[in-house]
């Protein structure tokens, strides 16, 4: 039997901006998740324009311990980011880290439930908008 434990973490990978307020709703999700798993370590990462770049959020996981991260792309939709730009990151994440496992999930905005929140949002009442 091995004394081996999975320490889990999640990060999301957004595209970045100049404007530090930018950051606010990747960083609120976030928030949500330590909230909602407090037992996994969260971090943001940022492709340009915006720190960390998310081989150095990796790294930073990976010194804690981390030996298991899902990597969610905080992008609407499949542009070059995601289809060319992120595929080579993770390739060499896999090569600085081996004995990491990593798991990368499609674009947040090809998830079914985020088209529906979206929708949902777009045809609440003005009225309504401030309540939620």
């Amino acid at each position: 039997m091995s004394n081996y434990q999975h320490k889990h973490a999640v990060v999301l990978f957004a595209h970045g901006s100049r404007d530090p307020l930018w950051r606010l709703p990747i960083e609120a999700v976030a928030n949500q998740i330590k909230l909602m798993s407090p037992d996994k370590e969260v971090a943001c990462a940022y492709l340009e324009l915006t720190e960390p770049d998310l081989p150095s959020s990796v790294a930073l996981l990976v010194e804690s311990g981390v030996n298991d991260i899902r990597i969610v792309p905080m992008f609407l939709g499949v542009g070059r980011h995601a289809r060319d730009d992120l595929p080579l990151l993770m390739q060499d994440l896999i090569a600085q880290h081996p004995e990491v496992s990593f798991e990368l999930r499609k674009a947040i905005g090809e998830e079914a439930e985020l088209t529906l929140a979206m929708a949902s949002i777009a045809l609440r009442p003005t009225g309504e908008l401030n309540a939620a």
